[in-house]
């Protein structure tokens, strides 16, 4: 069962319809970084609310406006690094999406328990009739899909340099996220038996990975021999099995890593590095990019990340323009020779 950390949702812990409806969620057994982010998001709604003299159960159209709006122009406490880049102030996109879908599913449920009759929360809807096979509305914030940032060449050697200097464990972590273009709780959440040594592979549980599909990466010499001694290490944290990654720190040692954990030790490397866009999740894109560079299928890339859709892997995909031209000219060159041989004759 997915405990719910009330101590950081203190607001909705104290309404009662919004602690009901995040347990709920729970109880449903969705993922614990999914109610995270409902609580998170939920909780800052609440505290728009009360800021404003709002009943959560009753926010108007008018409401949901003014909270958009609050949204997209407050200071961002996260700095520079996520601010919106056309206005310099403001939550990111995506932050902006998970909030009001957050409060469209909570105002759904009102309205299912026929406390309220309508969702105040707009959304897109489908309109037969308009255009080529109908049109969907666009919803109450626009949705941009910007490229993932990815660090070049230099940068990555220079945050591999700074890693040879962290803790073993670090290094280990980070190799391993980045060769088996791992998600953070993919990551840690690994275990020692999901690791075949013998062939360099580990399983990343179905029931840690996004969509809910088991999948085996694999991973290298270098990373391998790092990891050999690092077993050798964490047996002096614990002779257990389980979780392969163990704190280290005076007040949790020996026990698993956090998830909190591993993104703070990834900012630390990233700030030493002076690459601070760097996050947790760089190194699945960076990895993926990789392997297309590397002339991998994209179906080959979707299985090896995971993605049920080629669509999300197509994002993922970060290659500059100089590697898309010489990529089509690759593949154009038997045309062009046509083409050549059939105007050759106009040009002389």
């Amino acid at each position: 069962m997915v405990e719910v950390r009330w101590e950081y949702y203190p607001l909705v812990a104290e309404h009662e319809r919004a602690r009901k409806w995040l347990q709920i969620q729970a109880n449903l057994q969705l993922a614990p970084t999914t109610i995270d982010a409902y609580g998170r998001s939920l909780n800052d709604f609440i505290h728009f609310c009360i800021e404003r003299g709002i009943q959560p159960e009753e926010v108007t159209r008018e409401q949901v406006a003014l909270y958009v709006q609050d949204l997209a122009t407050r200071p961002n406490p996260k700095g520079a690094k996520i601010l919106s880049i056309e206005s310099g102030r403001g939550l990111s996109n995506s932050t902006m999406q998970l909030r009001i879908t957050v409060l469209r599913l909570f105002c759904d449920a009102l309205v299912e328990e026929q406390l309220r009759q309508d969702n105040p929360v707009g959304r897109g809807h489908y309109v037969a009739g308009k255009g080529f096979g109908g049109t969907r509305d666009r919803g109450l914030i626009p949705h941009y899909q910007k490229l993932p940032w990815l660090p070049s060449d230099e940068e990555w050697q220079t945050l591999l340099k700074t890693l040879k200097t962290d803790l073993l464990r670090n290094q280990v972590m980070l190799l391993l996220a980045y060769e088996g273009a791992l998600r953070r709780e993919e990551l840690v959440t690994l275990a020692i038996g999901d690791f075949d040594f013998a062939y360099r592979q580990m399983r990343v549980r179905a029931e840690h990975a996004k969509n809910g599909a088991e999948r085996v990466v694999g991973y290298g010499k270098i990373t391998e021999k790092l990891l050999e001694a690092y077993l050798q290490q964490r047996r002096t944290l614990s002779t257990k099995r389980g979780p392969l990654f163990l704190s280290e720190s005076r007040r949790n040692r020996g026990h698993p890593l956090s998830l909190v954990m591993w993104s703070k030790a990834v900012q630390a490397i990233a700030n030493r590095s002076q690459i601070p866009q760097f996050t947790t999740h760089t190194p699945r894109h960076l990895r993926l990019t990789h392997l297309a560079r590397a002339h991998l299928e994209l179906h080959q890339i979707a299985l090896y990340a995971g993605h049920r859709s080629l669509q999300t892997t197509m994002r993922y995909i970060h290659l500059s323009g100089v590697e898309l031209t010489i990529a089509v000219s690759r593949s154009l060159a038997g045309f062009e020779q046509w083409m050549d041989l059939m105007l050759g004759d106009q040009r002389s």
